[in-house]
């Protein structure tokens, strides 16, 4: 047995050490620095706990790290009390892709509100991968060259769209399956865009026209990345029991599921070799609740046999196009001349309101059926009515309440009657009679994904100042909420986890060997927060809400948030392959 006044030595002893566990500073360099933190508890972003140490920053990189006592700098920050983490890196934004207007929501812009990308860096987001979805300018050379001339807030690495050279290739025949000699062209296309600057490509196999491709297209132009080191993320084909665009009423049954998408998305990566991401997983649907569950487990196994497969989620239980809920199908509101309901601020005179033509089409009981049909699997598909909320309506009691609240209110018990009401009596000219936002993912689902280590925190947000209304609270608050709510709160993964699948976990995915770390060397894009305070404040019903506990935001070494305040700056870069556009065999 140890004696007493010997343990009291030992822990003193161990006391003393822990001290010391920070690197000390390099003999090579003392100083002067441009910047100097001093005092922070570095998180470093691999997932190890945190230490206390200095970071000298000189020239944009982090040149030392350790007790730095004495140093001399032109500027120091005490963070004494607060964490230091690498910034954010952001891989599925939509800070700037093929939909976006130029001058619009879009970080290419000279409007220093926009390009400065105030809702973005004030969640600590230094680094934004954008052109998702299959959404790409053409060519990359000009986006590129756009961003360079006109400088932006963070750092920015451009995807090039599958859907955008599909359309370059096969212009408006695009719903069919592309030829051996289309994909050849294709992947020239491809070959191009990494040499001008592109990081990876990008598809939207839910959307028009990637929905037409086949596993075998996409997995030839997915083998062009790998000579780049690039890398291939995918919005998969579906998120739960079917896709999107899918409606019982006019589609055959057995469309593909989430784990048919998961499965191609393993496909694409085994066949090709290059890295692959599942973006924005999840489990859509309340009949579909559960099923990360096998999601996790296709992913977990294909990884084990040595496919280079990641995931990216953000971290809410509503998605983007839970925004724009509306119960009642698109065909429901088209009238038997083909003409479609006007919706809110239709230019078409000629156009007839909504509510007039879902009353015309609910008179034959035929289409009737139909409809009520498509409207049930619209309401399970958004989350049930207990989570479908009414976000904007002309009755302003029932703002803010539920689909079920609002019929349990008018003794209604038929959900489906419920929502043919909301339009008939809502506002005529809008499609849905008002505004309403599903919550179609469980958060048992949204923590089991965050909980896995491949992966990675993603916002699947663009640029938004107020004045752009109602947004997706992911704009603002994406970050910080994963840390808040899933590591602190619900406990689904620990805080030095949740860094890690923002930084450095998306470095590596993306490729970045000097970024996503506090390291020697790397480039100093750093965040210095409040573990206390740090939360997201944005909601659903006020978006525009920056995050709190985020004290400094720092990219290449230059402020972009400081104390607090958003400064506007542009020292963001705008980051190619780490090969430079050129294959490695060119190396």
């Amino acid at each position: 047995m140890i004696p007493r006044t010997l343990t009291t030595v030992l822990a003193a002893l161990l006391t003393v050490a822990g001290l010391f566990l920070a690197p000390a500073i390099s003999a090579q360099d003392r100083g002067p620095f441009d910047l100097l933190i001093q005092g922070g508890r570095v998180l470093d972003g691999t997932g190890n706990p945190w230490f206390q140490a200095d970071i000298g920053v000189r020239d944009g990189r982090i040149v030392a790290i350790g007790r730095l006592q004495g140093a001399r700098a032109d500027r120091v920050v005490d963070a004494r009390g607060l964490y230091v983490s690498p910034g954010f890196i952001d891989i599925h934004s939509h800070a700037d892709d093929g939909n976006r207007r130029i001058g619009g929501a879009t970080i290419r812009t000279n409007q220093v509100e926009r390009k400065a990308a105030p809702n973005v860096v004030s969640q600590g987001v230094t680094t934004v991968v954008v052109n998702h979805d299959g959404r790409s300018p053409w060519p990359i050379s000009d986006q590129r060259s756009l961003l360079e001339t006109q400088g932006v807030g963070p750092n920015v690495m451009m995807m090039v769209g599958h859907g955008t050279v599909r359309r370059q290739v096969m212009g408006d025949d695009f719903q069919r399956p592309a030829t051996p000699d289309e994909i050849l062209q294709m992947r020239s296309l491809v070959r191009r865009a990494l040499a001008e600057g592109a990081v990876g490509m990008s598809a939207g196999l839910e959307y028009v026209p990637g929905r037409w491709s086949t596993t075998d297209e996409v997995a030839e132009l997915a083998e062009e990345l790998v000579a780049y080191d690039a890398v291939y993320i995918s919005h998969e084909r579906s998120e739960g029991a079917d896709p999107m665009w899918y409606w019982p009423s006019q589609d055959e049954p057995g469309p593909p599921t989430l784990q048919d998408a998961i499965m191609e998305t393993i496909e694409i990566g085994r066949r090709s070799g290059a890295r692959v991401v599942a973006s924005h997983i999840k489990a859509k649907g309340a009949h579909y609740w559960g099923s990360s569950g096998s999601a996790i487990q296709l992913i977990q196994r294909a990884r084990d046999e040595g496919v280079r497969i990641f995931a990216d989620q953000y971290p809410y239980a509503t998605s983007g196009s839970d925004g724009n809920t509306v119960l009642i199908p698109r065909w429901a509101l088209t009238d038997p001349a083909g003409r479609p309901g006007s919706g809110a601020g239709s230019a078409d005179e000629n156009r007839r309101p909504p509510a007039d033509v879902l009353r015309d089409n609910l008179a034959d009981s035929e289409t009737e059926t139909m409809i009520r049909r498509d409207i049930a699997h619209e309401i399970r598909r958004r989350g049930g009515a207990e989570r479908v909320m009414i976000m904007d309506y002309p009755d302003e009691d029932f703002i803010g309440k539920t689909l079920r609240e609002v019929a349990d209110l008018r003794g209604q018990s038929d959900m489906v009657q419920m929502a043919i009401d909301l339009q008939l009596e809502g506002d005529p000219d809008r499609r849905g009679g008002g505004r309403m936002r599903g919550f179609s993912m469980s958060e048992i689902d949204v923590e089991a994904y965050a909980a896995q280590p491949w992966v990675a925190t993603a916002s699947d947000g663009g640029i938004a100042v107020p004045s752009d209304g109602s947004v997706h609270p992911r704009f603002y608050g994406t970050f910080p909420r994963k840390i808040r709510q899933y590591a602190l709160t619900a406990g689904a993964l620990s805080v030095e986890a949740a860094i890690r699948s923002q930084t450095s976990l998306p470095a590596r995915i993306m490729g970045l060997n000097d970024r996503g770390e506090i390291r020697e060397g790397y480039w100093a894009d750093l965040v210095v927060f409040d573990m206390e305070t740090i939360a997201d404040r944005a909601t659903v019903f006020d978006p525009h809400q920056h995050a709190a506990g985020i004290h400094q935001v720092i990219v290449n070494g230059e402020f972009v948030v400081e104390g607090g305040e958003i400064l506007y700056s542009l020292p963001g870069k705008v980051i190619t392959s780490r090969r430079d556009g050129a294959p490695i065999s060119e190396q």
